[in-house]
């Protein structure tokens, strides 16, 4: 894990820390994080913190994208798994499994959401003429959870819509169901 990952895990804010101190830089900060054998990434200023996986109570009748929720300071945070979001089944648990917290707009607020990843990696600055735009086919899961395609070393890093995966409104729908 690299700083900015470790003080993430930390609670600490890593946003001051960013190329953008000066307006002159286009780089944009992403925590990257595996899925099965893909890499993601998410805005770093989306995030709060990473947390272990554990101490979840589960939530009758929810959908199997609900893992359940955890008690973060007070607060009942919802922990979605990403494998399952995305229609990949469930995520297998291991020593590495970890909880990223996240902040998401809704209806002019902020909801505290936790979503379960197989691995972080790291934190990585990617120039906005390093990402592609969403691809029409190919990708495996719908392509309005997608912001863009962040090319690091010869490789893609699908950069996801957070607002759009953890869309509030669209979960409440799926737990009707």
């Amino acid at each position: 894990m690299n700083d900015m990952v470790k003080e993430l895990a930390q609670g600490r804010s890593v946003v001051s820390r960013g190329a953008m101190l000066d307006g002159q830089s286009d780089d944009q900060q992403y925590l990257t994080f595996m899925l099965g054998a893909e890499i993601f990434a998410i805005n770093i200023l989306s995030i709060k913190e990473i947390i272990e996986y554990g101490n979840l109570t589960m939530v009758p009748k929810m959908p199997p994208f609900i893992r359940g929720v955890i008690n973060l300071r007070g607060a009942v945070v919802p922990v979605i798994d990403l494998a399952a979001r995305f229609e990949k089944g469930e995520a297998t648990l291991s020593r590495k499994t970890c909880i990223v917290i996240i902040e998401v707009d809704h209806e002019e607020a902020q909801q505290v959401i936790g979503v379960m990843v197989d691995a972080v990696n790291e934190v990585l600055e990617i120039a906005s003429d390093q990402i592609e735009p969403v691809p029409s086919f190919g990708a495996k899961i719908r392509t309005d959870f997608i912001d863009g395609m962040g090319k690091v070393d010869q490789k893609f890093v699908i950069i996801l819509n957070v607002n759009q995966v953890l869309s509030v409104d669209e979960m409440a729908e799926l737990a009707q169901v």
